[in-house]
């Protein structure tokens, strides 16, 4: 039986992680540390450094950010924060730019002196901004994750110094485990997390539904609509791959987010509406199978971490397959099943960085979910010794991470190295 306190702490890990954001999370990130940096240095600065991980290069040279008339780009995010970012909105940080600002953001862009630097010795994710003024200078440092500030300084006096110890990402999500999911979600107050999920259900439906209207990026979501007879694996995947073509491509639709993530948190969680919907299911039992496919994917992600080569929405299309097995009524045995065949398909998708092409992504990453369900539900599956699968749902579980965080760091390396041949000050 789950314990109180671990009941408590799956409670805090949803209300922690689950929280809204508005555009792809890393230029935000860069955006919320800009702004964040010029509150510090009281003062307009004259000119600036931005220095970045690779990783965060990687996922933010090629998404629109929103509020800024359809820029994209790291110089772009940079400019936004500083010139109407609002740091107590976190990664809601542009919410209240307004059109008129958005000249002031193109001639920040193309005017401000600001140097870029993605240093070789750094965390994987990682954001510095310093920022000058006349007289005056101030750093603001996030890392591991996209709010957490563990550095800041203002004329060398140090004001914060949280920075973290090694391979120390994970906190409370190492005690998540497939069977103690299923069993808070069978258990669980829906009073106590209701306003998380029906926040996510809200925003990340809202931002389907626009995609599925409007002309964003390669539309997907509405390629899968009108190029298939329409039923509710197609319709599942349609709208999980809008709310990614929207957000991608410069919608300024808040998200939930999971694992840091506005694509892992709306492919966690679109089906999964998407089936209850179809099926005219209680909205308690939305609630409870939300908690499974959320917090599968927290599990799934916590082995691997917050950027790696591995595409984190295959993460999320598990953890979506999984939430709908349990909609259809399946246990720990339906579910762990459905969990491994579907690692065991498309566990190598990779991660190129954020961009239109992740709504694909994602649409392939529901449709593995729905097959791995499907497999299990005709009496078939995979087995240990087949590639990397093991005995039992966690081992397979870590084998996957320790492939995604180990063994393709060179690939992301690669993969960085290629996108880096292009200018980062794009």
């Amino acid at each position: 039986m789950i314990t109180a306190e671990k009941y408590a702490k799956y409670v805090k890990i949803l209300k922690d992680e689950l929280v809204p954001a508005m555009g792809c999370t890393e230029p935000i990130s860069i955006a919320y540390a800009t702004a964040k940096a010029k509150r510090v240095l009281g003062e307009e600065p004259v000119s600036g450094v931005l220095a970045v991980s690779a990783n965060i290069v990687k996922n933010a040279k090629s998404v629109t950010v929103p509020h800024t008339g359809g820029m994209k780009g790291i110089k772009t995010a940079f400019a936004a924060g500083l010139v109407g970012g609002d740091p107590d909105a976190e990664l809601e940080v542009l919410s209240r730019i307004d059109e008129s600002q958005i000249c002031e953001i193109k001639a920040v862009c193309e005017l401000f002196k600001l140097d870029i630097d993605v240093p070789e010795s750094c965390d994987i994710f990682d954001i510095c901004v310093t920022l000058y003024s006349e007289k005056h200078v101030a750093s603001v440092r996030i890392m591991r994750e996209h709010t957490n500030v563990v550095f800041i300084s203002r004329d060398g006096v140090v004001l914060l110094d949280n920075m973290p110890k090694a391979d120390s990402y994970s906190g409370d999500k190492t005690e998540l485990l497939v069977k103690d999911i299923l069993e808070f979600a069978d258990t669980v107050e829906i009073s106590d997390v209701e306003p998380v999920l029906k926040r996510q259900i809200d925003y990340n439906m809202a931002i389907a539904e626009e995609g599925l209207k409007n002309d964003y990026g390669a539309n997907v979501g509405r390629v899968l609509l009108h190029s298939y007879q329409p039923d509710i694996k197609i319709t599942a995947r349609a709208y999980a791959a809008a709310g990614s073509d929207a957000r991608m491509n410069g919608c300024d639709l808040p998200v939930v987010i999971n694992s840091g993530s506005g694509n892992q948190g709306i492919t966690a969680s679109v089906p999964v509406i998407v089936y209850a919907r179809g099926m005219n299911l209680p909205t308690e039992k939305l609630y409870r199978a939300l908690c499974v496919s959320n917090l599968i994917t927290l599990h799934l992600k916590t082995g691997i971490g917050t950027l790696s080569a591995y595409c984190g929405a295959v993460s999320a299309g598990v953890g979506a397959g999984c939430g709908i097995a349990y909609l259809l009524g399946g246990g720990y045995r339906d579910v762990a099943h459905t969990l491994v065949n579907a690692l065991a398909i498309d566990s190598g998708i990779l991660c190129d960085g954020a961009k239109a092409s992740c709504a694909a992504k994602i649409a392939m990453a529901v449709e593995a979910g729905l097959v791995g369900l499907s497999m299990h539900y005709n009496g078939k599956q995979f087995y240990a010794g087949d590639g990397f699968v093991k005995k039992g749902v966690e081992n397979t579980i870590k084998t996957v991470s320790q492939i995604a965080h180990k063994g393709m760091s060179e690939t992301d390396r690669e993969i960085i190295r290629i996108m880096l041949d292009e200018d980062v000050n794009a």
